[in-house]
């Protein structure tokens, strides 16, 4: 446990240190934070620290094995009905209970907030189902994806004005729960199967699930009317003494441990009940599940209180001082800087890297992979920057982006996809919501001429679109290395047989 606690420890100062730098440098430079808004992000990094060392640990002892027992009992059952019918339940309550969607639902006023969790929900529900049948029946996760996003797109030509709200509801539906529990049930399913292939099947349940609500929100956008739509964001809270602080974040905490106690109901809830009718799992072993859902619940209740009241002002506050400048061309690099370090922060991309890592054995180191992803996701704020300040269509940024994701897609490995589109849905958890997405509002606020819907909404979903086609370029280049010394060995093998029949 000690060995477990000093390397979790050392992943959150590493998540923590570089955005920190970024913040401090920006605040005695060109952007200094308003009043205790600085003290609030300090004491924000604090609690971010604490609670993404808890919350690695209750992921790995507890998340993770819950995943792969569910998934292991279902598929075992070989009842295609039970399969459909849990998952659909499973995908549908736990994507009620993410607290990012039920803030993301409060801020789009022309969908009334039921209608828009119970259709993002159902999205969710339906193409998990689709992502475990793949799985079952060895489906090509790239043709998947390539059929289910043009037929996204070819519903958005008909909810245009609705495109940044649908591939922002995808982003943020793919929390840090939900994500290594799908991650999980994909690691199930794969260790009961026969297939040589088989771990490939551990990547692309969350990439296939984040396309349901794109094609929801979508659906609802045409029967409501888009000039309707409202941005609400969320107003940052202000302090002006030590106590008033200390009391902000107290009511925050335990604020999000009830949201967090939601959110882990259903998935506790949907154990229990194959623990009692399947899995007769051991006393020892239930009490370590248990044991790490604790560490898990109150982790993320110090994460998430930590991120939205440190970093939500601050990010705000970023925004609308740099939006402001002259020269504010120069949020493009900063942008780029922050989108690279915000990448880190995310507790769920360390649950894919590490996965990664013991699957392919080391072939794809673990720095590779975190390189790989701040670029992606660095280039991606970058880019929404750019599309806010000079006011771009999003879809100017979507299509060529997913016509290239898509097309590497014929010529990457499977397991490479899978990689690939999932790390896009992991980099979006609540840390890029609660800072990346204020940052994008308090430019678009500032900027004359711009809409704050059309605008800083599809941050999100653009951040989630460049790490594909970073990683799958990635696997590109090792396929092609990997096929170079395999030739090259043959011929080794081949000149060696030829000099031993010449002697």
């Amino acid at each position: 446990m000690r060995k477990v606690l000093i390397e979790k420890v050392k992943e959150s100062a590493l998540a923590v240190v570089p955005i920190s730098a970024i913040i401090l440098v920006l605040h005695f430079t060109v952007a200094p934070l308003p009043g205790w808004t600085l003290g609030m992000m300090l004491v924000g990094m604090v609690m971010l620290f604490v609670g993404m060392t808890l919350f690695s640990i209750g992921v790995e002892s507890a998340m993770l094995p819950i995943g792969q027992h569910v998934g292991s009992a279902l598929i075992s059952s070989r009842k295609l009905s039970l399969i459909i019918v849990v998952l659909f339940v499973f995908g549908f309550v736990a994507t009620m209970a993410e607290p990012d969607l039920s803030v993301f639902a409060n801020q789009v006023g022309s969908i009334p907030k039921t209608a828009l969790l119970v259709g993002i929900s159902v999205g969710v529900g339906a193409f998990l189902v689709l992502a475990v049948l793949r799985v079952v029946f060895h489906w090509r996760l790239g043709s998947v994806l390539a059929i289910a996003y043009p037929i996204a797109f070819i519903v958005a030509i008909f909810s245009s004005d609705y495109l940044a709200v649908a591939v922002d509801a995808a982003a943020v539906t793919t929390g840090p729960v939900t994500v290594p529990f799908l991650l999980a049930i994909g690691g199930g399913f794969a260790a009961v199967s026969n297939r040589k292939d088989a771990q490939e099947d551990n990547f692309g349940i969350s990439s296939i699930c984040s396309v349901g609500p794109i094609i929801s929100v979508l659906i609802l956008g045409m029967f409501y009317n888009s000039g309707d739509t409202q941005y609400l964001p969320q107003q940052a809270t202000t302090v002006s003494s030590g106590a008033e602080l200390a009391s902000l974040f107290g009511n925050s905490l335990w604020h999000s441990l009830g949201e967090v106690i939601i959110i882990l109901a259903p998935i506790v809830a949907v154990f229990l009940i194959f623990q009692i009718v399947k899995l007769k799992l051991s006393r020892s072993e239930l009490f370590r599940i248990f044991a790490g859902l604790v560490y898990l619940l109150v982790g993320m209740a110090i994460f998430l209180a930590g991120v939205n009241n440190g970093f939500l002002p601050a990010a705000v506050a970023l925004g609308e001082t740099m939006g402001q400048l002259s020269y504010n061309w120069i949020l493009i690099p900063v942008s780029l800087v922050i989108g690279a370090s915000v990448v880190l922060a995310e507790p769920t991309v360390y649950v894919l890297v590490n996965q990664v890592v013991e699957i392919t054995q080391g072939a794809v180191s673990r720095k590779l992979l975190l390189s790989a992803m701040s670029l992606g996701v660095g280039l991606a704020m970058a880019l929404s920057m750019v599309r806010i300040l000079y006011g771009i269509s999003i879809w100017w940024i979507l299509l060529p982006g997913y016509a290239i994701s898509l097309t590497l897609t014929f010529f990457v490995p499977n397991m490479f996809v899978g990689i690939g589109f999932d790390s896009g849905e992991v980099v979006t958890g609540a840390m890029s919501a609660a800072f990346v997405i204020p940052l994008a509002i308090g430019v678009c606020s500032v900027i004359p001429g711009r809409n704050i819907v059309a605008d800083a909404f599809g941050t999100a979903g653009v951040l989630t679109m460049i790490p594909p086609i970073i990683i799958q370029t990635i696997g590109l280049i090792y396929s092609r290395k990997l096929k170079k010394a395999k030739r090259l060995d043959a011929e080794a093998v081949e000149h060696s047989a030829e000099a031993t029949e010449a002697q």
